[in-house]
């Protein structure tokens, strides 16, 4: 948990601080039953009410100081903590960010999740208890002995034997607990992707009324997390008891042989409740310090996920001097590349790919499902690194450029269409930040967009729905496209992204890209042979492979499977 590091640094100052303050509340705590000892062996015992007013009046001035302590400590405790859990959560986020799609793909989205809200949830609440009663424990429990042996030397040897019982016990909470709550989170991992699977597929749950299985599906997770937690819960509630029993046994012989002292002569009474109630201040921080070791136990667990995602390594380096292609041309080369996924079992979705996409040219790529299409488009804004080959831009190894840089060049219309929660303008400059309103009516005009965006009640202000729900899946395609036209890219990458829109628009789309990309290189996938026949070189893959390139009139006499192809979409044999 070497990440922990950075915030110890930066908030052990304060951390102490409130700690000051959190020791002098336990002080004042600690004086008390002195003092009651001595009003009751000296003022009472004398009938002296000057002695008693004084002594009391005290006890009043101190318990006044100690709330002004604890006041003071619980505004540092809840200003700091929750400085430090809004920094951690920013960093994780931040981490998250630059980890490669690789990196990411080892980590689920639900346990990412999980790690960002409750797993920090856990250590900001251990910080935040080490600053308001969890620090206060060990003060009191120490003092409370310490006062005890001033009191009576003899009576104190009851807390040599009841203190290690108790260190026992809360030593074999700490070593059997632990496993029980790391079960629990991940437990929480599974219901959060089984909530978030439900919430991304709603409609397709509705469409196909998978409700009742759904409902059952989440039920089982559910109970699977209460009864991790059940199982954690009553692992760890047999100690407190313990240790409560351990120390009201303590009180019991206190009071046993405080009544003997007593009788004898030996203690006076104010000397024995001053006793009882160190036993009892005693037993009130030892059960803290029990609460403590599970809720470090808990906050160990959750910092441990924590860490695991800030010590992987991104998968994608970067080098420490990178190069800046010469030319702004959109070049794009594929030198002998062949790509695996990782956790792929070494099984290739790219072999032995090349071809050029020369500077302007419109690049066509089509194949069946599965055929690496979306693959290899990923691989030229670096989303992935090859296996092996060269991916070129500008003639310059996208391995060699920043990614910032390389990104910047290109636009891509992912086949999965993402918007996000905001207006339809500012999704839009997602392309562009600081495009003027005429650019964002340009680019979505050549998106064919702008004509349903004009019929919306507010127009490019309307806001949309977490994911645009409350748009169509072709409107929010060509909102996609727009996002991307509105960038003016070097290199322009259209991955199936007209499959949601009908034939008269996307013709519409592609003549407006034709006037639009004159110098634009694009590279269009598509299952549709409709949306690339007229491209000035169409690839044909087929189970990761090459296997026809060319034009249209070319392949339909050279390659067999665009021939299949072309006869099943377009209904006619060539």
């Amino acid at each position: 948990m070497e990440y922990l590091k950075k915030y110890v640094k930066k908030y052990w100052k304060i951390f102490l601080l409130a700690v000051l303050f959190l020791t002098g509340e336990a002080l004042c705590d600690l004086l008390q039953p002195t003092i009651m000892a001595s009003i009751i062996d000296v003022g009472v015992k004398n009938k002296d009410i000057n002695y008693v007013l004084v002594r009391g009046g005290t006890m009043i001035l101190i318990a006044f100081l100690g709330a002004i302590a604890a006041s003071t400590r619980n505004i540092i405790a809840s200003n700091v903590a929750q400085r430090f859990g809004a920094e951690l959560r920013l960093d994780l986020f931040k981490k998250v960010n630059t980890l490669s799609f690789d990196n990411m793909n080892k980590f689920e989205g639900a346990t990412l999740v999980t790690r960002l809200t409750n797993d920090i949830t856990q250590v900001q609440g251990f910080f935040m208890g080490m600053m308001r009663i969890f620090a206060k424990a060990p003060i009191l429990c120490i003092g409370s002995v310490i006062m005890a042996v001033s009191l009576n030397p003899r009576m104190s040897l009851i807390l040599i034997a009841v203190i290690p019982v108790v260190g026992f016990i809360i030593s074999m909470n700490m070593k059997i607990g632990y496993p029980f709550f790391i079960k629990v989170q991940k437990a929480l991992d599974t219901v959060n992707s089984v909530m978030r699977e439900y919430l991304s597929g709603v409609r397709v749950v509705k469409a196909f009324n998978r409700f009742d299985y759904e409902v059952d599906r989440f039920h089982i997770k559910n109970e699977e997390l209460s009864s991790a937690s059940i199982k954690a819960n009553r692992v760890t509630a047999v100690f407190s008891p313990a240790i409560s029993l351990t120390v009201n046994l303590g009180i019991i012989a206190v009071l046993w042989f405080g009544g003997i002292g007593v009788n004898n002569g030996s203690m006076r009474v104010g000397q024995t409740i001053a006793f009882i109630n160190y036993m009892t201040q005693i037993l009130f921080s030892l059960n803290i310090i029990s609460n403590v070791f599970s809720s470090f136990i808990r906050a160990k667990a959750s910092a441990e996920r924590i860490g695991e995602v800030f010590v992987v390594e991104n998968s994608m380096t970067v080098p420490e001097r990178t190069i800046s292609p010469d030319t702004k041309s959109g070049k794009v080369d594929f030198e002998g590349v062949s790509f695996a996924y990782q956790g792929s079992s070494g099984e290739l979705a790219l072999k032995d790919i090349s071809f050029t996409c020369a500077s302007g040219e419109t690049v066509g790529i089509i194949g069946p499902t599965g055929s690496g299409k979306s693959t290899l488009s990923s691989l030229i804004p670096r989303f992935y690194d090859v296996s092996s080959g060269v991916v070129k831009v500008d003639d310059v190894n996208v391995k060699d450029i920043d990614p910032k840089e390389l990104r910047e060049r290109i636009a891509v219309v992912p086949q999965k269409t993402v918007l996000f929660t905001g207006t339809i303008s500012s999704n839009i400059l997602w392309g562009k930040e600081n495009a003027s309103a005429e650019e964002i009516e340009m680019a979505s005009k050549m998106a064919q967009a702008h004509e349903f965006i004009s019929k919306t009640p507010e127009g490019y202000s309307t806001r949309l729905g977490q994911g645009g729900v409350n748009l169509s899946g072709g409107q929010k395609q060509r909102m996609a496209i727009a996002r991307a036209l509105i960038k003016k890219p070097e290199i322009l990458i259209l991955d199936d992204c007209t499959s949601a829109v009908d034939v008269a628009t996307e013709a519409r789309i592609k003549e407006s890209l034709k006037k639009y990309s004159r110098g634009l290189t694009t590279i269009i996938i598509a299952q549709r042979i409709t949306s690339v026949i007229d491209a000035d070189k169409i690839i044909v893959l087929d189970q990761g492979e090459i296997v026809g390139m060319g034009t249209h009139d070319e392949l339909v006499k050279n390659c067999q499977i665009y021939r299949e192809i072309f006869s099943s979409q377009i209904g006619q044999e060539v």
